[in-house]
């Protein structure tokens, strides 16, 4: 045991304020000057994580208060990134787990604490946000002692201590009526509660890879909490794969200490602690470094598996490399399986076809992110709609079923019941809050494809949807998960808004005048459930008497832009995303009209 050091994850449900909460231990144990400039949610370092407000990569920090070592890993907040909060939870000995004051425990509360109970670790409860309008600090405490009971928490694990404050205006409080001054309440509940590392000081060095950073000077760096022994700059040691078991000859080259938001050099690194070991040709999550080569390979705890699947394909579209440096199938192929050395709870697989990849994920968003830093890199490429991955079980057809939760205003609890119906969707709990009411409801995973959009659209943006798997279960039948048919371009060229005009007497716009469109890309969305072909393109003929834009722009309606993560979630099965560095475009995956017509009856005969 090393007494001097306390490893901890923070965890929480999105939005409950984990960041925010470290940047005020980093500012109260030092990290920053006095009159250092203080970023905002400094420990989202991503451009991705700053502009969705959310973090997606755990990271490593380290907090020095009075003679102690803090090391704090912040983990994400949302389901689809799952796999780095299991990662997360190998190297701690503790959780700090947050929840906002208001809205009390919520669907990633409940997966994460799951997670952090099953690895034994201790708990320690933030009630967060006290500061929030109609906060119920003393009620949430109350759910979440519940919810610790309901997942079958150990009585030492529920006997959890719990510390009362605002993250955002830096205090914490052991009581609800105690003085409001700074962290130290919450630095003490840490100090005294969670346990100094399990660790083997006498023992060989050993360690497992819980993490994978880079440096363009050293090369991968594997991150884990040091288990046994000491580890000093020079020494020899095997890499242990945990993918076949063979073991690998090294040398360490650096040994790096967490400390505020960077890390120090440092010659040597002792059990307990959480550091970073360069001197790797190769390393991977999940492996075992060890002194010697007769060590065994520590266990890696199984991620939980992927249940989406979808195709990355090279653009082969009509604008192709206009827009883009990387568009060949070998580049796609490389920054593909690169992305599975950092990011464990995603597979890739090569397909029979040249130039696509089967890509498995846990959801839509987690997806999103990877292909918007694909297009951020500079790449060109195809991405198709989400299809669950189903199982046989008995002879018996499964899918994945999760459980999802939606806060909906009051006046629109009738849209949402029905579309949940629509999408074969069991309600098994509604609650009525305060301002609004919560639905509980058992859906498939693939009934829950595009659900976050008709959200939206039926609160007005008002509502607010979680989800979390639950288990395979029987396939549901047919869903029917989108009720609009396209707008789809017969001709190519830059839109004009004469065009444009008579386009959106047929539906809603999703391009507007002077972009550039081609055959089989889809313009608009038709309320009824078919699609139709329209000329985006047409120009007005000129007269003596006529002017060229006289009268055309005033009747058109400003055209409605998807996110990337909606698009994948919108475009049907023929569909594809068109993602380039500057663009988001859908189309059809057969762009000519009459070769989409050919398949349809070649399909009708077959069905036949």
């Amino acid at each position: 045991m090393n007494q001097s050091i306390r490893n901890i994850a923070i965890i929480a449900h999105v939005d409950h304020g984990k960041t925010t909460l470290v940047d005020k231990l980093l500012k109260e144990g030092g990290v920053y000057r006095a009159n250092q400039q203080i970023e905002e949610r400094a420990m989202d370092s991503m451009d991705l994580e700053k502009e969705k407000g959310i973090t997606i990569k755990a990271k490593n920090t380290s907090v020095h208060w009075k003679d102690k070592i803090i090391n704090i890993v912040d983990t994400p907040g949302h389901a689809d990134f799952g796999g780095e909060v299991e990662r997360a939870l190998r190297m701690v000995d503790g959780v700090l787990l947050v929840v906002d004051a208001y809205d009390g425990p919520q669907a990633q509360t409940r997966f994460v604490l799951r997670k952090a109970l099953a690895h034994g670790l201790k708990v320690v409860i933030v009630i967060n946000k006290i500061d929030r309008d109609n906060a119920e600090p003393a009620k949430m405490y109350d759910k979440v002692l519940e919810l610790l009971m309901e997942l079958n928490a150990t009585e030492e694990q529920f006997d959890a201590p719990v510390v009362y404050g605002s993250g955002r205006d830096g205090y914490m409080m052991k009581h609800l009526g105690d003085k409001r001054e700074n962290m130290t309440p919450l630095f003490e509940t840490i100090l005294e509660h969670i346990p100094p590392p399990f660790a083997k000081p006498d023992e060989p060095f050993h360690m497992l890879v819980s993490n994978i950073d880079w440096s363009d000077y050293v090369g991968r760096i594997a991150i884990g909490k040091i288990l046994g022994g000491k580890v000093t700059v020079g020494d020899a040691v095997f890499a242990i794969r945990h993918s076949d078991g063979s073991r690998v000859r090294a040398k360490i080259t650096k040994v790096f200490e967490y400390s505020g938001l960077g890390t120090n050099e440092t010659g040597a690194a002792v059990a307990g602690n959480i550091v970073g070991l360069s001197g790797f040709e190769d390393i991977d999550i999940g492996d075992t470094i060890a002194v010697s080569e007769d060590q065994h390979a520590l266990p890696f705890t199984q991620i939980d598996p992927p249940t989406l699947e979808m195709q990355f394909c090279v653009n082969d579209g009509p604008l192709v490399g206009k827009e883009g440096k990387l568009v060949t199938s070998r580049q796609l192929r490389e920054r593909l399986f690169r992305e599975l050395k950092t990011n464990v709870s995603i597979n890739v697989e090569d397909t029979d076809k040249a130039g696509v990849f089967n890509v498995k994920a846990r959801g839509a968003m987690q997806v999103a992110v990877l292909v918007e830093t694909m297009r951020r890199e500079g790449f060109e490429l195809l991405v198709s709609r989400p299809t669950v991955i189903e199982k046989v079980v008995n002879g018996q057809r499964q899918e994945p079923y999760e459980t999802v939760w939606v806060e909906v205003p009051d006046e629109c609890v009738g849209a949402i019941m029905q579309n949940l119906a629509n999408r074969k969707g069991q309600m098994t709990n509604m609650e009525k809050l305060p301002h609004s009411t919560m639905i509980e409801a058992t859906i498939t995973t693939r009934g829950l494809i595009g659900m976050e959009i008709d959200v939206v659209n039926a609160t007005s943006g008002r509502g607010v949807m979680s989800h979390l798997f639950k288990e395979y279960g029987p396939y549901a039948g047919e869903v029917l998960t989108r009720l609009t048919g396209t707008l789809i371009a017969t001709e190519a060229g830059e839109t004009t808004a004469y065009a444009l005009v008579m386009c959106q007497e047929r539906g809603k716009l999703f391009v507007g005048p002077g972009e550039q469109v081609y055959e089989g890309m889809i313009i608009g969305e038709n309320p009824r459930n078919e699609d139709i072909a329209v000329n985006a393109v047409r120009e007005k003929k000129l007269t003596n008497f006529r002017s060229q834009g006289e009268g055309v722009a005033a009747g058109l309606t400003p055209a409605t832009k998807l996110s990337l993560e909606r698009s994948i979630e919108y475009i049907a099965a023929d569909e594809f995303v068109e993602v380039t560095p500057k663009n988001l475009r859908l189309r059809k995956r057969v762009l000519r009209e009459t070769d989409r017509r050919k398949l349809e009856r070649a399909a009708k005969r077959t069905g036949d």
